[in-house]
């Protein structure tokens, strides 16, 4: 038996080490917070925790509001989810707790007025995730057990066909492969971010012992895989491939990349045509034959529309293209197979059950129908550790996801922002993900490409860091702003 007690809420501002730009927002700065939470689990009481960066005009991207709306609407979702979550009492499982939460908060959402109309459910979704995964810590914790031994033993109670019907019966053990232990980054190559070292203006030349060009970065790291953000103008991008595929083809041994479209496309005709022309370009020629696949170039109003799901299925040579924001509800995966799309990504903040299913629907696909294998990728939302870094990591090594977008390492410095005591801890308990940098910071070790996560894989849920620990010199919620939630 489970149940919730109480949560405390932390949170801590964050600054970029220099401008990420994705989409139509530039981030250098956001809130990072932190859930404390209390649980009763089978008779002994443990706390658990969860951890996000609070990044604007990603869960909506909403043009007519402001970065101060968005984040007041992330605090919105969270507070709703706690309180709900706090309502739901005693559960036999993790999972059926999950779910009572997930349906409180649905039935919440659907009374709430949004400036665009309904609530988006990628919106109201992250509150649940964050309580989610607090819970899923707190277990593991009182289990002893490693997130993945808990989905190889199903002692999180997860019942796959009630996410995915065609799954009834099955566990999750029966479809995941065995944990990784290394895992290859694709680093991010933003919108604004300098190609080479000559790029960077003496004004905007961060000086941190970090590298900040892509060809710095690929010196440093060894990199081989990349994702490489579009802006939705031809020229603009057409250009800008050229100049980052001369630097991948003379630094980056057997490279590959992805392409993430940033909802940029409002009809598949439009993309259609920006497609064939950079497939066209002949400097592009043998660049192009290393991409992966491409990541939401659709706008999520329209990306799952019937109209849509025509035009793909019609355009008999498309490249893979999966779903990302337009992933946010449970059905997602489902409907976006059916229009014609590869698949999805996983990244925590969109749910670690509804992550863990999607995983296992693939993997009964590609198994059903070998000819076309269904695509999970790990994408990333500027996570940072010692939290949510390491239970992104832990999900993503559980479900067998080889490559994964990072972001954090190279738009934060490290874990510099953090008490010295909990950069301490982090170096202490995860050694192989984390390094001493020459000037004093825990910094990720990347070496020729990849993460050891093995200190992951091997911790209750990610990180071996306690609750208290984490908070310990962090600033708790004003009552203004924020509050203590418990029964």
């Amino acid at each position: 038996m489970i149940r919730l007690l109480s949560i405390l809420t932390y949170v801590m501002p964050m600054q970029t080490r220099m401008p990420f730009r994705y989409g139509i927002a530039t981030l250098t700065a956001l809130p990072h917070v932190v859930l404390r939470a209390r649980v009763w689990v089978d008779g002994v009481e443990v706390e658990g925790m969860a951890a996000e960066g609070l990044a604007p005009k990603w869960f909506t991207k909403h043009p007519g509001t402001s970065t101060d709306e968005d984040i007041a609407e992330l605090w919105q979702v969270i507070d709703a989810a706690i309180e709900l979550a706090l309502k739901q009492g005693e559960a036999d499982s993790v999972f059926e707790w999950w779910q009572r939460v997930y349906v409180a908060q649905h039935e919440w959402a659907a009374q709430r007025a949004w400036a665009a109309g309904r609530l988006p459910p990628l919106l109201w979704a992250f509150g649940v995730s964050l309580v989610e995964r607090a819970m899923i810590d707190a277990f593991c914790r009182a289990q002893q057990i490693s997130f993945a031994e808990a989905l190889a033993t199903n002692a999180l109670g997860i019942r796959l066909g009630e996410i995915h019907p065609e799954l009834q019966g099955m566990l999750p053990a029966a479809l995941l492969p065995k944990p990784l232990r290394h895992i290859t980054v694709r680093h991010t190559v933003g919108l604004s971010d300098p190609l080479t070292d000559a790029d960077i203006p003496a004004t905007e030349r961060v000086e941190d012992g970090l590298p900040q060009s892509l060809e710095a970065c690929i010196r440093a790291y060894g990199l081989t895989h990349f994702k490489i953000k579009l802006c939705g103008n031809l020229i603009q991008d057409r250009a800008r491939l050229i100049e980052v595929a001369k630097i991948l083809e003379r630094d980056a041994e057997n490279f590959a990349f992805t392409l993430d479209g940033n909802e940029q496309f409002h009809t598949v005709a439009e993309f259609v045509d920006t497609w064939r022309a950079i497939q066209a370009e002949p400097q592009l020629a043998s660049f192009m034959r290393h991409l992966i696949f491409v990541e939401q170039p659709l706008h999520r109003d329209v990306a799952l529309s019937e109209a849509t799901g025509v035009a793909l299925r019609a355009w008999a040579d498309r490249p893979k293209i999966i779903i990302d924001e337009s992933d946010g509800e449970l059905d997602s995966l489902r409907i976006a197979l059916q229009s014609g799309y590869a698949g999805t990504s996983h990244k925590n903040c969109k749910g670690v059950f509804k992550g863990v299913a999607n995983a296992c629907y693939a993997s009964h696909l590609s198994t059903q129908f070998p000819e076309s294998r269904v695509m999970i990728s790990g994408e990333d939302l500027c996570n940072i550790g010692p939290v949510a870094l390491l239970q992104d990591l832990a999900v993503m090594a559980a479900l067998g996801i080889a490559h994964v977008e990072r972001n954090g390492h190279h738009y934060f410095k490290g874990l510099s922002m953090w008490p010295a005591a909990v950069q301490a801890g982090a170096l202490a308990q995860h050694s192989d993900l984390y390094r001493r940098h020459e000037t004093g910071f825990p910094t990720l070790n990347i070496w020729q490409g990849t993460i050891n996560v093995s200190s992951v894989a091997d911790a209750p849920f990610g990180t071996r860091l306690r609750p208290n620990e984490v908070v310990r010199e962090m600033n708790e919620r004003t009552p203004i702003l924020m509050q203590t939630h418990s029964q």
